[in-house]
């Protein structure tokens, strides 16, 4: 029987936690009591092929207690998926608290315990070569997780407390983007080494908001009283971001930065910068262009090295300006560069956040018929700029205006897994001004407690990948300590071996 009374006790607990251990105990306590933990017990559900999971779960756990090794590569070899039977539907992830079937989350350890067994030089009976190949290929085919923050202005303090977050339980991806506050962020945690990391996070925001350390402290000194400025966010770039390039930060971290910026002239297209494009273009520019609000800051041209190691302007005089007005959320370009197919977003832009929904499209009549107005209002909106396209070409500057904000429109400001501020109403305005440390200390707050519900679904849903990655560079490290050169990549060996189909 539920007792509404304690379900609210247990509401109450979770949202004082300091905590996400705390949350955590107080979030299974309430799927106890509402009923939920049972439903996670059992594995039936018209949601998904339960069916068709249980079966594969046995068969892969006989195999490798068996210890037969060449069955179990061929099992998996036959299909590693991160929506094996539909286990990655969004309406299986809020029944409970905490996590969702046992089912799904059992046959993802499996599949991950089953990869690390494969990987241990001591299973001999599966020679180096053939292992290597098929760990490539399956973190080809399976895919990969990024973290992507949205632009923010001063809201970025919430992409922090999301970072935080992710990190503390090692989940935070190791491909990161980031537009305006949220490139700053990004950039900051891409260029820390993991004791920086650690230093910076342990103890650095206080719940109880009685005393500051690490990194609160330091933004906190920074806070001033009057609008923020272009040399105030030069300022906090020197301060925060050691002065590297792209390929350098990558080189350091391992982890990669992405910063869109926009063209400030017409008949330029946006660009995507990281380590794989634009490798000697200097970070700090980068994120200075990408938070130069046009008509609130002036464009900036990007810096990078020279063949000499010197420094020189990118692109002779071209400047650029926010990227999150071309493109917020890069998705379709991180798949394309990383293999990228799964996206956690950290949504602060105050002019989206009223209007999105942190879950995955509905299915149900009236989400349809909502959906269906949206994408008729917006196809209407094109049309209309497609028909007026020359007599806004007479007047540039209302033509930038307006190609400003179809880019808007058409974006997409979701993920496979969103998190939002738990206040869904910010004003724009104040996007560019200083923040108190009052508001600084909630935003952060407000950015862990937001991942706290979405972190045992992260966790299950990037496993295979976590698992995957480090084994592939193993195995690489190992071929060119061998062989004395690089392992032929997937991309390079499809031109001649169709690859089987593993994934997503």
């Amino acid at each position: 029987m539920v007792f509404p009374g304690r379900l609210k006790k247990l509401e109450a607990a979770m949202a004082s936690a300091k905590s996400y251990e705390e949350w955590r105990e107080a979030a299974l306590e309430h799927d106890e009591e509402s009923g939920a933990m049972r439903w996670r017990e059992i594995d039936y559900s018209r949601r998904y092929d339960f069916v068709s999971i249980r079966e594969r779960l046995d068969h892969l756990q006989n195999l490798r207690e068996r210890e037969d090794d060449r069955s179990l590569l061929f099992a998996l070899n036959e299909g590693i998926h991160g929506n094996m039977g539909g286990m990655g539907k969004n309406e299986l992830w809020g029944k409970s608290k905490v996590g969702t079937k046992y089912l799904i989350e059992d046959y993802v350890t499996e599949i991950a315990e089953s990869l690390e067994h494969l990987a241990n030089p001591e299973v001999d009976s599966i020679d180096f070569e053939e292992k290597l190949d098929f760990f490539q290929r399956a973190s080809h085919c399976f895919g990969r997780s990024a973290l992507m923050m949205s632009g923010s202005g001063t809201l970025l303090y919430f992409h922090l407390g999301v970072a935080k977050a992710l990190w503390q339980e090692r989940l935070l991806p190791d491909i990161i983007s980031g537009s305006s506050g949220g490139a700053f962020v990004g950039s900051v945690v891409c260029a820390s080494p993991e004791e920086e990391l650690d230093e910076l996070f342990e103890g650095g925001i206080q719940h109880d908001r009685e005393e500051t350390s690490g990194l609160l402290r330091r933004i906190l000194a920074r806070v001033g009283t009057e609008r923020m400025t272009v040399d105030d966010i030069w300022e906090a770039l020197e301060d925060f971001l050691p002065d590297l390039t792209f390929e350098e930060s990558c080189k350091l971290t391992g982890r990669h930065m992405n910063v869109p910026v926009a063209p400030a002239e017409n008949h330029q297209k946006s660009r995507l910068l990281n380590a794989e494009t634009s490798p000697n273009v200097f970070v700090r520019e980068a994120v200075l262009a990408s938070t130069a609000i046009p008509g609130f800051f002036p464009p900036v041209v990007l810096m990078a090295k020279n063949d000499q190691g010197e420094r020189q302007a990118y692109h002779g005089s071209r400047k650029w300006v926010d990227g999150s007005l071309s493109e917020d959320l890069p998705a379709k370009r991180l798949a394309r560069l990383y293999g990228v197919n799964h996206f956690i977003v950290s949504q602060t832009n105050p002019y989206v956040i009223p209007f999105i929904d942190t879950t995955k499209r509905k299915t149900d009549a009236v989400s349809e018929i909502k959906y269906a107005a949206i994408d008729t209002a917006r196809a209407w909106i094109n049309a209309s700029a497609a028909i007026f396209e020359k007599p806004l070409s007479w007047v540039p500057e209302v033509e930038r205006v307006t190609s400003s904000a179809l880019s808007i429109i058409n974006q997409s400001y979701v993920g496979d897994i969103t998190i939002a501020p738990l206040s869904k109403l910010h004003n724009p305005l104040r996007a560019l001004s200083w923040r108190s440390p009052e508001e600084i200390a909630d935003l952060i707050d407000q950015g862990e407690r937001s991942t706290w519900p979405r972190i045992e679904r992260i966790r299950s849903q990037t496993m295979i990948s976590r698992t995957l990655d480090p084994i592939v560079r193993d195995y690489e490290e190992r071929h060119i300590e061998h062989y004395g050169k690089p392992a032929k990549t997937r991309k390079a060996q499809s031109k001649r071996t169709p690859a089987r189909k593993l994934a997503s």
